[in-house]
Order: structure tokens, then sequence, then C-alpha cells
């Protein structure tokens, strides 16, 4: 046997790595970004005060002034405490971690964010994934016996969903929120929030096995790796036991902490990306053979039809365009023939629709 086969884990080494698209040179709409950056005078702001970090030194790993200034700016009920890690990805591997007693599962809808079966891969949990209706709405019946039949340790309801964009039926996920019960967490990622406008964080103290979890990467921060989760005293106290000390670096929490002084611009550019979202969404559905899917969030999904069209045709023809969506119609079936497009600035979106038109042409 082989270095890697004695030392590194079958179902790690069976796992394909996640790639991620060079974008150098495109119109890149394949990452759900904000495309705006902050304002002259903000980031000129911005310099100075990232000038002035003691990067010399540690983080005081309580981050307690940027914990303080989420709280306040980003909707969090009072008496609740919120956890930092770097992204999203840090947080959902951190509360793998945490639950992954032996026999443990992970139970989320499918399709949706690849990283939350990868994760539990990676701390040696079990995946279950339930499947979507046809219209990508929660399958209720089916996720409720799920629930009864694995008793999952974790169960993940994106709010919305990615990479569909819609949001699930509230009084649907409150009913799996109890049937889980104290055998589980349900954690609600709600990364599109700000394109929503929909949360369940105001309900925290309805649910002691509620975590609501999200990121500033979709509000116009992707850069600084920056994600949040809300919960229950207990609860979160248990999950910092595993949290890495200085998980947060002193660059991301001077540009968080100072943009969050300045939330308002954020909150004006995501009104933009909803009003764009819909402008697109209608130039979409004008185009032949191309189904537009209702989004709560910063992308559209899109189906074409296979008669007319096929997606990986489509997609390759926008490359050569030097426009990069993204091509999802392999992650699962119910996505067959499906690319999803991120909202884009004005300029962006024209570009890819014109690109789009010379792609669907004969």
């Amino acid at each position: 046997m082989s270095l890697i086969e004695n030392v590194i884990r079958p179902e790690v080494r069976a796992l394909a790595p996640y790639h991620v698209q060079d974008a150098d040179g495109f119109v890149k709409l394949d990452a759900m970004e904000n495309p705006y950056p902050l304002p002259d005078a903000l980031r000129a702001a911005l310099g100075q005060r990232l000038a002035d970090v003691a990067m010399n030194r540690y983080p005081v790993p309580s981050y307690a002034a940027l914990k303080k200034k989420i709280r306040a700016t980003l909707g969090v009920p009072a008496g609740f405490d919120v956890m930092l890690g770097n992204g999203s990805d840090e947080l959902i591997s951190i509360i793998s971690i945490a639950c992954a007693r032996p026999g443990a599962k992970v139970l989320a809808p499918t399709p949706g964010f690849v990283m939350y079966a990868m994760s539990a891969k990676f701390a040696g949990m079990e995946f279950v994934g339930v499947p979507l209706k046809p219209d990508f709405s929660l399958d209720k019946a089916a996720l409720l016996m799920a629930v009864a039949q694995h008793r999952p340790a974790l169960v993940y309801l994106a709010y919305p969903n990615n990479p569909t964009g819609n949001l699930f039926d509230a009084a649907a996920m409150t009913d799996i929120i109890r049937a889980v019960g104290d055998t589980g967490v349900v954690v609600v990622d709600e990364a599109y929030q700000p394109f929503a406008q929909a949360s369940f964080m105001p309900r925290l103290a309805e649910f002691d096995n509620l975590v609501v979890m999200r990121t500033v990467s979709k509000l116009g921060l992707a850069g600084i790796r920056l994600g949040y989760m809300a919960a229950g005293a207990a609860l979160l106290g248990e999950f910092d036991k595993v949290r890495p000390p200085y998980n947060i670096n002193v660059l991301t929490e001077a540009a968080a902490e100072f943009v969050l002084d300045h939330a308002d611009v954020l909150d004006a550019q995501a009104g933009i990306l909803r009003a764009e979202r819909e402008k697109l969404a209608t130039a979409l559905a004008a185009l032949p053979g191309v189904e537009v899917f209702p989004s709560a969030a910063n992308f559209l999904l899109i189906r074409l039809q296979p008669e007319k069209h096929a997606a990986d045709a489509v997609f390759a023809r926008l490359l050569a365009h030097k426009v990069l969506i993204k091509n999802v119609g392999k992650m699962q079936t119910l996505l067959e023939n499906c690319l999803r497009v991120t909202v884009g600035s004005p300029e962006e979106n024209k570009l890819f629709l014109d690109a789009m038109q010379a792609a669907l042409a004969p």
C-alpha cells in the first residue's frame, strides 16, 4: 500500500476537491458576490483604519466589540450572543465536529449547499439527503419521515436555498424544527438574508435547538471571510469550545467593525440588487426555451428546455464570450439542464444577457 492509502481516510480519498473556476478576465457571475465596492471616501477611511491595526499582535479572542456591533446592526435578538467563523464554512465545520458522536447523522434537503455533506464526511458523520419536490419546495412529509427514521444530530435548512434560490415554507420548517426536538440541532442558514428580507433570527427564543447562521459575504464583504451564528447560550457555549481561539484575523475584525458602522451603504446596495434581480428574471424569461425559477437570493436558477438547448453547450458558449456563471446541471437529477447566474450590476447583467442571447442562437 502507498503512503496515501496508509494514512489518508478512505472517505477523504474518495472525495473530489472543491473546484473554483479561474475568473481572471471574465464577467464574474458564478459566486453570488456583491458587484459593488465601497464608495471611494469609505475605502480611503478603511485604508487608514487597517493601517493602524497591530498586525504583530494576536487578536483578542473574545472579539467583544465586533460581536456587539453584529448584534446591534444585524438583527440579533436581545439576550442572544453570536459566534464568529472564518466564513460560514468554518462554522459548519465547527458544528459538525461538536456533534460528531459515533453514529451521528446529518440531514439536509437536496440539492443544497455542498459543504453540509462535505463537512459531515470530514467529521466522520453520515450525510442523509432528502430530495426537494420537482418545484424545489420542501418535501415536508419526506423530511419528517427521515427525521423519525435517522434521528439526525444535525439538520440544515437553507433560507433561501442554494442553488435553487427559493424560500422554503416557514410553517413546514417550523414543524421540522419541532420534530427534531432535543435529539438534534437545526441550523437555518441565512447566507442570502439581505436579499430575502425574511428570517428565523427573531424566533430564536422559541426553539432551544435552533441555530441561525449568516455571513457578510453576500452583503458585500466576501473577501474578508466572516460568518456568524446565533443560538441559545448553552448551545453556543458548546460550539465555542471547538472554535480555534484566533480564528478571525485582525484585518477582518477591523474591516468588519468599520463597515458595520456604515451598514446603510450595504443595505442600499442590496436594495439595488433586489431590483436588478427582478429585471434580470424578466429578461431571461423572455428568451426562447428558458425557464426562470423564483428567487429570494442574489442569483437566479434557470432551466433550459432540453429539446432546444443543452446547458453544457450554452455554458461553453458563455465562457467563449468571457462570461462566467455556474453550470449546476450535474449536481443532482432535479437540476438537470440548469444554470445559475449571480445578479450583477446593470452593466454586468447586460453583458450576460447579450452573451446569453448569442449562446442560445441556433
